[in-house]
């Protein structure tokens, strides 16, 4: 599995650099534009689960624990952390997102009816992940409803409250701009509360935040640490990208706003990689300075987890159901709430009994990555080299979501 996950890291670099050396500045317009901001907030809280609240204050001690896990040396923890979530693992997500966006209207080597099928086992195998990943996290923060450890009554109703409300919001693709901005500002407001109760409130200072700011300096250090697998938990996250990629680059694509590729690139990139460096900046002097998570703080970063689930399973569901004609529209929406509440529950508790792993998923994805180079080299080289623009189709109407399904 090392062997094949680097094969696709290799790959997925040389496509970036590719894109960015053939269409620098072509302007990228997706099927249902809208504005900038909203398309920045729409990939950052589709992009992203409850991991990114959750996982830090339990990973930056193993991170610093060099005895047991000398290969972390050469960074401290937040570093290493920021290069887990940040960054360049962004690009594939850039890649993707403009490839569905300006290559595959071209190629359509994802309408081939194997292809499909493969394509819809990644998206719903992944669904059912992001929800599994939320139900074995929540004893660990919220261990006044339990023993802090065991998955309880209370937490599965959390879960399948979550996927019920993803799946009925997914129903109607405006729900994905209230959702989407609704959650960047929920984050960004947990976040000043948490900045000031430890940078204004707590013993330390605005100077101390940039100072512990400036540690993330050794993940661009060492950025090139990062290009292949570190360890196998490593190899786990880096599956975990290739998974959601796929997914992302599609659902993403049909909002890009109309900017040009290397515009498109740092939106992809730059943006999400400073919101993220904040968060963990501020978790990573809660944890360095033994702080403890307040009540009221602790059920906030659950909230805004939550919610960041339902964003993700709301992109993750309303793409499936597209792509296999299995619409509110087609069904009725309270056939299609009850289908896909079910499906989902029923795949969640697949994980549960490791019954799917989510490193089969990502290997499946780099499966993809290769089948598709290997069909344009075949069938669609011509198509793809003479691309010098957007699809004639779409077109930069920004009021085209108000009028979609």
């Amino acid at each position: 599995m090392t062997l094949w996950l680097s094969a696709g890291l290799i790959f997925t670099f040389a496509a970036i650099a590719l894109i960015l050396y053939k269409w620098w500045d072509i302007q990228c317009i997706g099927v249902t534009p809208v504005r900038t901001f909203t398309f920045i907030a729409i990939l950052f809280t589709s992009g992203l689960d409850v991991g990114l609240i959750m996982f830090p204050l339990t990973e930056f001690g193993g991170y610093g624990d060099l005895s047991a896990s000398p290969e972390y040396g050469f960074a401290n923890p937040l570093a290493i952390e920021f290069g887990f979530w940040a960054f360049l693992i962004w690009g594939f997500y850039f890649l993707t997102c403009f490839y569905f966006a300006i290559i595959e209207p071209r190629v359509k080597f994802f309408e081939i009816p194997l292809v499909k099928i493969v394509n819809n086992v990644v998206i719903i195998g992944t669904c059912a992940f992001t929800a599994y990943l939320l139900l074995v996290n929540l004893p660990w923060y919220l261990p006044m409803l339990g023993d802090g450890e065991s998955v309880v009554p209370a937490f599965y109703f959390i879960v399948f409250a979550a996927i019920g409300l993803a799946v009925y919001s997914s129903s109607k693709i405006k729900y994905v701009r209230i959702l989407s901005l609704g959650s960047s500002l929920l984050f960004i407001a947990l976040i000043a509360g948490m900045w000031f109760r430890a940078f204004v409130m707590g013993a330390g200072s605005p100077a101390d935040f940039l100072g512990t700011a400036g540690l993330i300096g050794e993940y661009f250090a060492n950025i090139h640490q990062f290009v292949l697998p570190i360890n196998d938990y490593h190899e786990f996250y880096l599956f975990w990208w290739f998974a959601w990629s796929i997914m992302i680059g599609q659902f993403t694509a049909r909002f890009v706003s109309g900017i040009r590729t290397w515009q498109l690139l740092i939106a992809m990139l730059v943006v999400p990689s400073i919101a993220i460096g904040v968060w963990f900046t501020v978790l990573y002097h809660y944890h360095a300075e033994g702080l403890q998570i307040a009540a009221f703080t602790n059920l906030a970063m659950i909230s805004v987890g939550v919610l960041m689930v339902v964003n993700s399973l709301d992109s993750l569901i309303r793409l499936y159901t597209d792509n296999l004609n299995l619409t509110a529209q087609r069904l009725g929406r309270a056939n299609y709430v009850v289908f896909n509440f079910l499906a989902m529950v029923g795949l969640t508790m697949l994980f549960q009994l490791d019954f799917l792993r989510i490193q089969w998923v990502g290997a499946l994805v780099i499966a993809l990555y290769f089948g598709c180079f290997v069909y344009i080299l075949a069938k669609k080289r011509a198509e793809v080299a003479a691309i010098k623009a957007s699809p004639k189709e779409n077109i930069l109407d920004f009021g085209k979501i108000e009028l979609a399904g």
